[in-house]
């Protein structure tokens, strides 16, 4: 998902994120489970996070002050986090506080290596294609200059395989990986059938192959766990902002009530009839049960997609993400925490 990106301020990797009340009403971006501890992350590098089903919150000590875009956590207690200026967090005790793991000053060399590393390969072994040397220098420049620049670009997404197999998704097609634990991280920009750098959004797995969502209808399957990618159809050529697997089908959530389905891994897509022209922004599924989550205090549960149900939040608050509780849901987005509980709605 992107966010209206502001011009980046060196500070921002440096500045702790103040603790204050004010936290918990800022713009929360997603939410996920560590064990039994809801944490959600959002704007000004707040992580608040809690023990109790989302009744109360604490606040997380975190050293930036960078929008966080999106949380993943391996295990009950290590767990990453995205953001701006090209921010991974970590964490090693269930969310309470995290530690910078990379940022965009880094994220800019690793391009530079990489670039500079398929330009000596030419060397090595030369390219059918005519045109790569020159396409590879002219990144490269803009690499460099890049790297002058600073840490402009943003972090969206970030999803593990298992502890030691993960991804992370930028801006402008960034796309790294890790099979580590996160101890290094390769760019896999190149592999990607994204030749004009859209935007990469989601990430997930089905039936063990990736996909990759992004803007502009962008949609990618590998069958290999991310070694070789190739372009999927896409039903529309709208932004993508979330992908959810549920009980072998594929959801690809996107803008003003578009919502497809498809039943054989992304090469089929069915729209899924939503009385709404909402965006769908995160999106939630244990295999059991199914939900769904945009603008306007939209909320969509279900089995399956046929009995998908909009429930009655009485809100009209943007929604970016869901998750359950014993008793309801518990939303992140627009003024932070919201809470539906299953006999209603209830702040």
């Amino acid at each position: 998902m992107v966010l209206p990106l502001a011009a980046a301020l060196p500070d921002r990797l440096e500045q702790p994120s103040p603790h204050s009340d004010a936290a918990f009403a800022v713009m929360l971006t997603d939410i996920a489970q560590a064990g039994d501890r809801l944490v959600a992350v959002g704007d000004l590098g707040v992580v608040i996070y809690s023990d109790d089903q989302g009744q109360h919150w604490q606040q997380a000590s975190v050293p930036v002050t960078t929008l966080l875009t999106s949380i993943h956590f391996t295990s009950a207690e290590r767990g990453w986090v995205t953001g701006h200026d090209g921010v991974l967090l970590q964490t090693n005790d269930a969310g309470a506080s995290w530690t910078l793991h990379l940022d965009g000053y880094r994220l800019n060399e690793l391009k530079i290596a990489s670039l500079q590393a398929q330009l000596d390969a030419l060397v090595e072994t030369p390219s059918d294609d005519p045109f790569l040397e020159e396409d590879l220098l002219f990144a490269l420049e803009d690499a460099e200059v890049a790297l002058e620049e600073g840490p402009v670009n943003p972090l969206l997404n970030v999803w593990f395989k298992d502890a030691d197999t993960g991804f992370l998704l930028g801006a402008y097609g960034t796309a790294l990986t890790t099979t580590d634990a996160g101890a290094s991280w390769e760019l896999i920009s190149e592999r990607l059938p994204n030749p004009d750098q859209m935007h990469l959004n989601a990430i997930t797995l089905l039936d063990g192959a990736l996909v990759i969502a992004g803007e502009a209808g962008l949609l990618m399957r590998s069958d290999d766990l991310g070694d070789s990618w190739y372009a999927l159809p896409s039903p529309y050529q709208g932004s993508f902002f979330d992908l959810v697997a549920h009980k072998g089908e594929l959801f690809a959530l996107g803008l003003r009530g578009h919502l497809f389905v498809s039943a054989d891994g992304g090469f089929d897509w069915e729209a899924v009839p939503v009385d709404t022209t909402v965006s769908f922004m995160g999106g939630y599924s244990d295999n059991q049960q199914l939900a769904i989550a945009g603008l306007g205090g939209t909320l969509l549960t279900g089995g399956q997609y046929q009995d998908l149900t909009e429930l009655n939040t009485r809100v009209r608050r943007h929604f970016n993400a869901v998750v359950p509780i014993a008793n309801g849901w518990v939303l992140a987005g627009e003024q932070g925490i919201f809470t539906y509980p299953l006999q209603g709605a209830d702040q």
